[in-house]
């Protein structure tokens, strides 16, 4: 199954100031080398944009993503995400709206969430989110 990597785990693969130990980035790392598929979309490269500091880091980061495949959100992932965050908040879940988009994403093309946001666990016990590890 193809992994949609959540902002969380390439901020910490990303770091060089330490090593992550965090099994999400083993599993990315994992994912890479064993030519699993990743996919990503534009709202986590701007998230990682917008914590990357200097051209340079930009610039090598922008150069990294432009080989994954991205997915873009239509209208009516929009819509879905709304219902998702809607759905859970009922349930007592508090899903950011950005989460609930890539939740959605995740859903729609049948896509594993690889995440150490714990928010995306307590989504997928009210939705068909699947999240790694899976069980």
């Amino acid at each position: 199954m193809s992994l949609l990597v959540d902002t969380s785990v390439w901020s910490l693969a990303f770091r060089r100031d330490v090593v992550a130990s965090e099994p999400e980035v083993a599993a990315l790392h994992a994912a890479i080398l064993g030519e699993q598929q990743i996919v990503s979309t534009g709202l986590v490269l701007q998230e990682l944009l917008q914590g990357f500091n200097g051209p340079n880091a930009g610039a090598l980061l922008i150069e990294r993503f432009a080989a994954l495949p991205f997915i873009n959100p239509d209208r009516q992932d929009h819509i879905d995400a709304a219902s998702l965050r809607n759905h859970c908040r009922q349930h007592g879940v508090q899903l950011g709206a950005i989460n609930a988009l890539l939740a959605q994403l995740c859903i729609r093309h049948d896509l594993l969430m690889l995440s150490t946001d714990r928010d995306f666990a307590h989504a997928a016990k009210h939705s068909p989110l699947k999240i790694w590890p899976q069980t």
